[in-house]
């Protein structure tokens, strides 16, 4: 079977990774009227994606690289991870991907992977774990960022749809739309290594950080 149908299948939304539990921000930039228009979406859509590659994609790729100091990687990613809500997100879906990557790949040893970060008391943060496994696995760099932002733009869209912002149709329109976008971010973009990862837009960590007073929640972050 081609790596692109394995590829394929860790990016199904019927995967138990947790994803779709969260919203990160989305829902509370709703509720609180920082997001009204469609207009203003998609300037939150591209700031998300946009961030994705400054922030995450430096950690994802130095993780997937062969000779990835995974400690200082994991340590520094989860110092500059400051809301609490988020935190929480990204240590439990860290969890569940390393647990099922385990199930699917017994060889990568990623089973011993998740007890030594326990022993250690390490932060199983999804992201550098979502590099380093399938760079363990063999997939190729260029592969697993396409599938990341993939994830990122597709979970973002499908809480919109969910929370009632858009209809299923112009949500996924919008989906198709974008993939041009962070194609461009990507080929425009130096993906540097984890010690030059930036935060570009503080309005979406306040934006997460106000989750927690929405009176009734129907994602967790």
């Amino acid at each position: 079977m081609s790596q692109l149908a394995r590829l394929l299948h860790l990016a199904d939304s019927a995967l138990p990774t947790g994803s779709f539990a969260y919203s990160y921000g989305l829902e509370s930039s709703l509720t609180f009227g920082l997001l009204r228009t469609e207009t203003e979406f998609r300037a939150y859509l591209y700031s998300f994606i946009q961030q994705a590659v400054s922030f995450e994609l430096p950690f994802l790729t130095s993780a997937a690289a062969p000779d990835a100091n995974l400690e200082v990687l994991l340590l520094e990613y989860d110092a500059q991870l400051l809301t609490p809500a988020l935190h929480r997100a990204s240590i439990t879906q860290g969890k569940n991907w390393l647990k099922l990557l385990a199930t699917f790949y017994p060889e990568a040893a990623l089973g011993e992977l998740s007890s030594e970060l326990a022993q250690q008391a390490l932060p199983a943060h999804f992201v550098p774990l979502y590099g380093l496994s399938l760079g363990h696995v063999g997939f190729a760099t260029a592969d697993i960022q396409h599938t990341y932002l993939h994830l990122a733009l597709r979970d973002q869209l499908s809480a919109a749809i969910r929370l009632g912002f858009m209809g299923p149709m112009a949500g996924h329109l919008l989906q198709h739309d974008f993939y041009g976008v962070f194609e461009n971010l990507l080929s425009t973009a130096d993906i540097r290594p984890y010690t030059e990862a930036t935060r570009c837009t503080v309005l979406l960590d306040v934006a997460q950080m106000l989750h927690d007073d929405i009176y009734s929640r129907l994602f967790q972050n």
